[in-house]
């Protein structure tokens, strides 16, 4: 990675991207709310996506302070809401068309975390609480601190996850498990985190950040194209019968050799 600093592309609502060479860092930025999530921070995270430069293979995930993000900030619920935003209360009596666009918009602040051409890993410590827990799972990879706490609240605030985490959570841990983490809002700590698939790493939160940066070192190393193939394929992989996993295999590998002897279209 280069010795320079990294260049800054975004910095408002709570969100900041920066870009050295092929790893940017996306950084939420309120540690003295525990990174609490509005909507105005969800139309910054969507944008920081759009404002990737096209030479960036991996997006790290990061929370300043002791939190990662202790999840939506709860003035959502009150009457006069966010300023210069509706309230929930006063989307929920909206149309029903209108309340689903909404929440499809907060949505796209989670999902370009797995764009085929980008690896996205999470380093998360602390607290991450419903919409935080979410946003982890966005990413294609999670390296957690020893003092995290996972945690899906929404159910018992008469809601359900919906910014996009119950895929990724059910993919990882098993619908069993998803069910009891959702429906209890019970806390997941780091071994079992590391346990049950939702940690690929667990360090001390001193090193949190030099594993992340050594994380994306070593997916940076490979060819970029195969990376890609590879996370189409595995990404592919549970939608896929045996046979229809070999087929696309072998046509992944036969775009790979070709590129790789120069006859490629």
């Amino acid at each position: 990675m280069a010795s320079l600093e990294p260049a800054l592309v975004l910095d408002k609502d709570g969100v900041r991207l920066t870009v050295d060479d092929a790893v940017a860092t996306v950084t939420l930025t309120n540690p003295a709310k525990r990174n609490a999530q509005s909507p105005a921070l969800w139309r910054a995270l969507s944008e920081a996506g759009r404002s990737l430069p096209g030479d960036v293979r991996v997006v790290v995930l990061r929370g300043e302070g002791k939190s990662f993000s202790a999840g939506l900030d709860r003035q959502a619920f009150t009457p006069e809401g966010f300023e210069g935003e509706p309230s929930f209360l006063d989307l929920a009596r909206g149309s029903d068309a209108a309340l689903d666009a909404v929440i499809a918009e907060y949505q796209e602040a989670f999902t370009w975390w797995r764009r085929p051409d980008i690896v996205s890993i999470a380093a998360v410590q602390g607290h991450a609480i419903g919409a935080g827990f979410q946003l982890a799972l966005a990413c294609d990879l999670r390296v957690v601190a020893q003092d995290v706490q996972f945690a899906m609240r929404e159910t018992s605030l008469g809601l359900v996850p919906d910014l996009t985490g119950t895929h990724p959570l059910v993919s990882l841990v098993g619908y069993a498990r998803a069910l009891e983490i959702c429906a209890t809002g019970r806390f997941v700590h780091a071994a079992e985190a590391e346990r049950a698939g939702l940690a690929n790493l667990v360090v001390e939160a001193e090193e949190l950040d030099g594993a992340v940066l050594d994380l994306a070192a070593a997916l940076i190393a490979a060819p970029r194209d195969a990376v890609i193939e590879t996370k189409a394929l595995l990404g592919g992989a549970a939608s896929r019968d045996f046979e229809q996993q070999r087929t696309a295999e072998r046509a992944a590998q036969a775009r790979r050799l070709r590129d790789l002897a120069g006859v490629s279209d």
